[in-house]
């Protein structure tokens, strides 16, 4: 095989397939479709149907891996391709997937390129979540806040969506309910994957960043970082507030995936001026996507405060969002 040829090993592309077919029933079932071998004629509208969330989600995962992907190659850092993680019951998973992850088999050589792999991701995902967020906003139904039927699930808003939903609605979406459409909601996914990628923990995302700006105060931040994910439940739960039990989950891996950062072979050399501002705006982009209850249900038999969220309601019927919703998406790299 000549170098500048790349090999695409059978697992990686297996993975991709399968994760389509469960992103794409997830879809489907989030939709109202009824999936059946019995049924086959049905079951392929179904999954028709749900083609219009697994591809904007696919698209974003996928372009969040590559950009970490192409920019080892261009650093000389041996990294593997993309592996997509299926998630095992669609039709009990709000999206089918647990996301994916790259291996870095050797360790980037300095801090600037250990940045620029580490911010490549999330940015590259971040320009396929917006136009995702923009088209499916302008596909979405707004009704009164008192409209609501059923049980259904809440999302709620970063101050990047909010943004994008007052400019593209033209409307404070906090005082309407939006029936998503699912390319919206793949563009909401996007932008929620790119907020745990970059908490600045450990080995993930937003701890690369970290280190390459403070490479000593990096497990005092980390560590700082993973209390506060568990504070994000313990102190609503206090007082009586929603909250989302995913960040102690999240804590919980923060420790278990470790806290701490290797250091790059060239440990002194800073990063350039220009590195350092991009850092600095990668952090922005984490406070900007930052969502302290990504995802809650709503009961319209219990009273309801005027709340910060969204409604995932696809053709008048709320997403299945029951005891197995699951509590974090898994997107290490």
């Amino acid at each position: 095989m000549s170098p500048g040829r790349v090999r695409i090993p059978a697992l990686n592309l297996a993975l991709f397939g399968l994760t389509l077919l469960t992103t794409t029933m997830a879809g489907a079932y989030s939709a109202g479709a009824e999936l059946s071998l019995l049924h086959p004629i049905n079951s392929l509208a179904a999954l028709s149907a749900g083609l219009s969330f697994s591809i904007p989600l696919m698209a974003i995962l996928l372009a969040h891996e590559m950009g970490h992907y192409l920019t080892s190659r261009r650093n000389g850092v041996n990294t593997s391709l993309p592996y997509f993680i299926p998630a095992p019951f669609p039709s009990y998973m709000i999206i089918g997937t647990f996301g994916a992850f790259i291996r870095i088999r050797e360790m980037p050589p300095s801090r600037r390129s250990m940045f620029d792999i580490g911010a490549a991701g999330p940015w590259a995902g971040v320009i396929v979540a917006l136009p995702c967020v923009i088209v499916g906003l302008k596909l979405s139904q707004v009704t009164a806040l008192s409209a609501q039927s059923g049980v259904s699930l809440g999302l709620g808003n970063s101050l990047l969506f909010w943004g994008l939903a007052r400019w593209v609605l033209g409307v404070n979406p906090n005082l309407v309910n939006v029936t998503m459409h699912p390319i919206a909601f793949a563009g909401w996914i996007g932008l929620f994957v790119t907020t745990l990628n970059l908490l600045p923990i450990g080995q993930l995302d937003g701890g690369h960043v970290v280190y390459t700006l403070f490479p000593r105060a990096h497990r005092t931040i980390s560590t700082l970082f993973v209390v506060s994910c568990w504070l994000l439940v313990l102190v609503p739960l206090a007082l009586g507030y929603g909250f989302w039990p995913g960040w102690l989950v999240w804590g919980v891996l923060g420790i278990a995936l470790g806290l701490g950062h290797p250091a790059t072979l060239d440990r002194n050399t800073p990063l350039n001026t220009g590195r350092q501002v991009a850092a600095w705006l990668t952090m922005v982009l984490f406070a900007a996507t930052f969502v302290p209850v990504p995802i809650s249900l709503n009961v319209p038999e219990t009273p309801q405060k005027p709340a910060q969220s969204y409604e995932v309601m696809y053709h008048g019927t709320g997403a299945h969002a029951g005891p197995n919703l699951v509590d974090a998406i898994v997107t290490r790299d």
